[in-house]
């Protein structure tokens, strides 16, 4: 019984990580995700060029979007942070705004 619930559970992930990812990324809004990463990133990340004053022990928006795909950082934004990070709950729509920012600065 206890290896069909844990089927179930991962048949559950993977049906998030679906509808998560499955947004249009052409509907995207990245000025959007730039005004979103000001607000809640830019104290401890680099979200643009220039940017003068963040942690140097987190990677930049831009380390972030050359090392992950769009799945990935869709996922990553929808799930529980580590504890240094805000509990964002941002909707769907504003995380593929995000992930279309981040992904831009490395295109």
């Amino acid at each position: 019984m206890q290896h069909e619930n844990g089927g179930f559970a991962g048949l559950g992930l993977a049906i998030l990580c679906l509808l998560i990812s499955t947004g249009n990324p052409a509907t995207a809004d990245s000025a959007n995700g730039h005004r979103l990463a000001e607000r809640w990133c830019a104290e401890c990340h680099v979200i643009a060029p220039g940017q003068q004053r963040a942690s140097d022990t987190v990677p930049t928006f831009a380390e972030i979007g050359g090392r992950f795909d769009e799945t990935a950082l869709a996922t990553f934004l929808a799930s529980p942070h580590h504890s240094r990070m805000p509990n964002l709950s941002l909707s769907r729509a504003e995380i593929a705004d995000l992930v279309a920012y981040i992904k831009g600065l490395v295109r």
